[in-house]
């Protein structure tokens, strides 16, 4: 009976121990996120000099996307002016937030960001659930502001905020400008990786891939991610900016690899871009963000001809969005 009593004893532990190992590497998969990039600098509006948007354009541009879009999700940028206002717009209407401290070439600018994202990280905990130091800084600047952002990402460490930080950048950056991806020196410094894919820009300056039109956009996004899954195990990564123009009307970019006509600009081929995508990352239960809810008209005098097009809800009153636009 002794013995018996032992092995049934020992059966139990083994069991118990089991089952405790399991619930150890049994680890829930996050909710993929389908968010759309929210800019505030609509019709005449620049955020490089003048007014900046009031909180009742913010209300309004917030619960236009609500209707008539399926996203509940924003990615916004920057944290001043006036733009902590977004913060308690969504909350109130119970919208998840990823939220950008912008950083640029003025570090006492940055600080006041720096400082006014660990407000807003500490006052909105359930509402911003991600936060980047900053966005392409390297695509701006190179190395030269590398100090910036891990300024950044201590000074939110130290204060005590307890979301998940990363620095946004392109594909390029995060494979540390290679094209069999390596690491990125920021690698250890940040808990998910934040990646910015566009085909479009690519055709035109990159010259590292072949031509890349609208019906292969999304394959494009998906290589790219795959990539930077298989460099950064253990991370999460989100395509953080993705999309396609809606015009004008008719305009292309040349690859500059082959030179070919690549990417047409319509409506058209924004919505087969953004739906064939998210139906792809849906497959994988995986995040991103279209970029972006509200075209901006102020971005000719930085992208082109095609910067004011990105949207996929106009920029002008009454900003109606694409109609029926699915994300599954």
């Amino acid at each position: 009976m002794k013995h018996l009593i032992v092995a049934m004893i020992a059966f139990m532990l083994l069991g118990f121990g089991q089952h405790a190992a399991a619930r150890k590497t049994v680890k829930a998969q996050p909710a993929a996120l389908q968010c759309a990039a929210f800019s505030p600098y609509v019709g005449t509006l620049n955020p490089n000099y003048g007014a900046h948007p009031s909180k009742e354009l913010i209300t309004t541009l917030v619960d236009r996307l609500i209707k008539q879009t399926p996203f509940r999700c924003i990615m916004t940028y920057g944290v001043l002016n006036g733009l902590d206002t977004i913060f308690a717009v969504a909350k109130e209407r119970q919208l998840k937030v990823i939220a950008i401290v912008w950083l640029d070439n003025d570090p006492a600018v940055n600080s006041q960001s720096i400082s006014k994202g660990i407000e807003v990280a500490k006052a909105y905990p359930d509402t911003i659930i991600k936060l980047s130091c900053g966005s392409e800084v390297r695509t701006r600047h190179g190395y030269a502001f590398d100090g910036e952002i891990s300024r950044c990402i201590s000074a939110l460490r130290e204060a005590g905020v307890k979301q998940p930080i990363t620095t946004i950048d392109t594909w390029w950056e995060w494979c540390n400008r290679s094209l069999t991806c390596a690491q990125s020196s920021f690698t250890k410094q940040v808990d998910w990786i934040g990646t910015n894919i566009f085909p479009w820009w690519e055709n035109k300056f990159s010259g590292v891939h072949n031509c890349t039109p609208a019906d292969k956009a999304a394959d494009f996004h998906i290589a790219r991610l795959e990539d930077i899954r298989r460099t950064y195990p253990g991370k999460e990564v989100i395509m953080t900016e993705f999309g396609w123009p809606n015009g004008p009307e008719g305009g292309t970019e040349i690859n500059s690899k082959t030179g070919q006509h690549c990417g047409i600009a319509n409506q058209k081929n924004q919505t087969l871009v953004v739906q064939s995508t998210f139906k792809k990352l849906a497959q994988k239960r995986w995040s991103a963000v279209v970029f972006e809810a509200f075209s901006e008209n102020w971005k000719p005098s930085k992208e082109g001809d095609f910067g004011s097009y990105w949207g996929i809800c106009q920029g002008q009153a009454p900003y109606n969005c694409t109609k029926g636009l699915k994300t599954r």
